[in-house]
């Protein structure tokens, strides 16, 4: 992790997010967490030999990077565990994440490479469940369509109280 990254920050303690004030904790922790990166000392490294095209480097160097990181990590926030258990990149065997790259021929660009998708893997199970704050000119207006409604609703029945009323016997009178 190079110095100019900060430090993965610690998520807010909850397990859902069902309040307001817990969404808006969550967006300021996905911010946050969207700016740093995920430091090698907190995963699981391993490198194997790379397959496909390539020729000897393929078969001579390690260049495939693998990455795991258990779920249990400190940075991994409580509400993104249930979407991250659901993940293709989960194994349950280590309840842990499991990511992987071999896509170019160098073993440092693939661990970056496995690191981004981590990232993004996170970021992604992050957000899931966040709900978008309504715009107070929207509610309003939701408001306003509502009280129309409720009038209009309210002059139908009465009409159609009125005529029913004017069915009855001895209206006639």
């Amino acid at each position: 992790m190079s110095s100019s990254t900060p430090a993965v920050p610690l998520p807010p303690r909850f397990r859902d997010l069902t309040t307001p004030d817990d969404m808006h904790a969550a967006r300021a922790w996905i911010d946050e967490f969207r700016r740093c990166q995920i430091p090698k000392a907190d995963v699981e490294l391993s490198f194997a030999r790379s397959s496909g095209p390539g020729g000897q480097n393929v078969n001579k160097l390690n260049t495939k990077a693998t990455v795991r990181c258990p779920l249990d990590v400190k940075w991994m926030p409580e509400w993104a565990k249930a979407a991250l258990r659901k993940n293709p990149a989960y194994a349950a065997s280590s309840a842990s994440l499991l990511v992987s790259s071999d896509v170019t021929r160098s073993q440092s660009q693939n661990l970056d490479e496995s690191l981004r998708k981590l990232h993004g893997i996170i970021l992604a199970a992050s957000q899931q469940d966040l709900k978008n704050e309504t715009p107070q000119e929207v509610a309003d207006r939701v408001k306003a369509y509502a009280r129309t409604q409720d009038v209009r609703r309210r002059a139908d029945k009465n009409r159609r109280s009125s005529v029913k009323g004017s069915r009855k016997k001895g209206s006639f009178d």
